[in-house]
């Protein structure tokens, strides 16, 4: 009887075409005898990626697919490469030719030798290095290890690495409270863990790129941020609503900006203006939206169109709401004192809670048909 893969390393992909057969090449020099796969994951890439991995798993059954479509992101893809083997030992690596596969051997031996929940290919710990990163990628990266420190109970040196090995295990305990949110998915197994995880951290110098194009961009800090908030406090709030409602609070500087160009510089009708000025605010708060608040489920196309009469529908009702519901408060006060404060705070809050959960349903549902590309 055939026995199945004792090691499983998982690949997430977008644009990597050019790296698939370089990084098995590498793979094959370091595994020798070992009952392994490589599960590749790859977010429909536009060069043909899954393509080229499906030749070559042709030839070879222990390199697979997993072809996502309409769902995209380092995390999620880690996550469903993870859940998509059985195989005792589970490793995380990048397909840009960046992390060191000759740490794998080692990875495993520490595993099967220690009582060790995760090892982790680590650039901080003696013996290991950035490479060469630009001054100002070494200050980003300085400065997101230390904002996970606030929220991290444990002394990991590198907590920002994408290559590590888990027991199969340790997957299954935290899987179902995994955020999946942003490109750190060792940070969030390690927050999303009850209880301390016994770790160990090796050195490797992070290589330099081969082909393709770094998929870091400027979007990365608010996915990180976000995953940040979920972990602390999503139990509580929704994550999404952080930035929904701050972006909200930018668009009424916006709204009030054009209705005194309007009113008061171009001598328009109030109604006219303040008409003006919500349809404004609200394309602006729409498409900020979905620049950052959705930028997993980031509209294109017709799909922005779309999505913007619905945000402007669902955030009309909601204005109506908050109108509503000030003036009712505003009438059932004591009369004096702060009360309008009160209840005009009151309308902004049910206004926002509206919008927030009717447009997430409606504008950026999960199944939007033309998501954004990793």
């Amino acid at each position: 009887m055939t026995s199945g893969p004792l090691l499983s390393i998982v690949v997430p992909t977008f644009r990597e075409r050019d790296n698939i057969a370089a990084l098995l090449d590498r793979i094959l020099g370091v595994v020798g005898d070992l009952r392994w796969e490589i599960v590749f994951v790859d977010d429909d890439s536009p060069d043909g990626t899954a393509a080229v991995v499906r030749r070559l798993a042709e030839d070879d059954a222990r390199i697979r697919l997993v072809h996502r479509i309409h769902r995209r992101g380092l995390a999620g893809a880690c996550i469903e490469g993870m859940l998509a083997t059985t195989a005792p030992f589970v490793a995380i690596m990048d397909a840009d030719l960046q992390h060191d596969e000759r740490l794998i051997a080692e990875m495993l031996r520490a595993l099967q030798d220690e009582p060790l929940d995760i090892v982790i290919g680590s650039r901080h710990v003696g013996g290991g290095s950035v490479g060469a990163w630009a001054e100002s990628r070494q200050l980003a990266s300085r400065v997101a290890t230390r904002l996970s420190h606030f929220v991290l109970k444990a002394d990991l040196k590198d907590p920002m690495s994408g290559f590590f090995m888990l027991r199969r295990e340790l997957i299954d305990e935290v899987v179902r409270d995994l955020s999946g949110i942003g490109f750190k998915i060792l940070l969030d197994i390690f927050m999303s863990a009850r209880r301390p995880l016994r770790f160990k951290e090796l050195p490797y110098t992070f290589g330099v790129r081969v082909a393709g194009d770094s998929k870091l961009d400027s979007m990365v800090a608010t996915e990180y941020i976000l995953m940040l908030l979920d972990k602390t406090i999503g139990r509580y709030v929704p994550t999404r609503f952080i930035p929904f409602a701050f972006i909200g609070g930018l668009g009424v500087f916006v709204h009030m900006a054009v209705l005194w160009a309007l009113f008061r510089g171009l001598e328009t009708t109030f109604v006219a203006g303040q008409a003006v000025a919500a349809l404004v605010a609200m394309t602006f708060n729409f498409f900020l939206n979905n620049l950052f608040t959705y930028r997993d489920r980031r509209l294109r196309g017709w799909g922005l169109l779309r999505g913007w009469v619905s945000f402007t529908l669902a955030c009309s009702v909601g204005a109506v709401a908050n109108v509503g519901i000030a003036t009712y408060l505003f009438h059932a006060a004591p009369a004096g004192g702060l009360w309008w404060v009160a209840s005009a705070v009151a309308g902004i809050l049910v206004g926002a809670v509206w919008n927030y959960a009717v447009t997430a349903v409606y504008t950026w549902s999960p199944k939007s048909p033309a998501p954004a590309r990793r």
